[in-house]
């Protein structure tokens, strides 16, 4: 199967890559003319012929492209967007990955009541890095384009603003009901949201701002999961539910 890559736009027949990327794929996937590799604009996917690899040691380099022909390219048909509370920095990108992995939409990194202060204080500024891994796991998992990667805000500005019809704040209290049983009262879904906490969980305030905006608390189970554990579990019975 072969690799995909975004470029910033389509040129007539032709296409351009720039940057880190196209520096993987100069010297590290060690490009040459003739080869090819699936190209996509955000909208649309097409089959390009490597023209001409420039590489420099100071950073400006470019592949060129000849476009052959269109691929038929689809997005997946339900809208999946995420509320993460920022956590430490290795499981926060992991989870940037495997959510982009899982067909997330957007993503919006929360500040919420129990994140770390020096976290947050620190989050605008991988703002750049966290959008180089989300579109970096887009390209490996072959999607049209990468998620929308919101700026930081806190809870309850996230909260408010959050539109999905089917909206879920997972929660890890006794009362919380099994998420699949909070899926099924969604009825049909087409798009959902979901709230995740950070280390320490919810505080009573933000459960009861959730609810004020009609999101629904959910459980995944007895045991008390890590953040990353819990993004992966639940965007997976998500996306069951959702074909079912």
């Amino acid at each position: 199967m072969r690799r995909r890559f975004f470029v910033e736009q389509f040129d007539g027949d032709s296409a351009v890559l720039r940057g880190d990327t196209a520096e993987h794929l100069g010297r590290v996937l060690r490009a040459q003319p003739g080869q090819l590799y699936e190209l996509s604009d955000g909208e649309r996917v097409w089959l390009g012929r490597i023209e001409q690899v420039a590489l420099s040691k100071r950073g400006d380099n470019r592949i060129e492209f000849a476009l052959v022909q269109p691929i038929e390219a689809h997005e997946a048909a339900l809208a999946i967007q995420i509320l993460l509370s920022i956590v430490k920095f290795d499981r926060f990108e992991w989870c940037l990955e495997k959510a982009t992995e899982l067909g997330v939409m957007e993503i919006i990194p929360l500040g919420a009541a129990r994140t770390d202060k020096p976290l947050l204080a620190a989050a605008g500024k991988r703002h750049a890095r966290w959008e180089k891994i989300i579109a970096e796991s887009a390209q490996q998992s072959r999607r049209v384009r990468p998620p929308a990667l919101a700026d930081t805000v806190t809870s309850d500005i996230a909260f408010a603003n959050c539109a999905a019809p089917c909206k879920i704040i997972l929660s890890e209290r006794r009362e919380a009901p099994p998420l699949r049983e909070t899926l099924a009262s969604c009825g049909r879904i087409t798009a959902a949201a979901l709230a995740f906490g950070p280390e320490g969980g919810w505080s009573d305030e933000e459960l009861a701002a959730a609810h004020a905006r009609s999101f629904a608390a959910a459980s995944l189970g007895e045991n008390i999961l890590r953040t990353e554990t819990a993004v992966i579990a639940a965007l997976s019975v998500l996306r069951f539910a959702a074909s079912a």
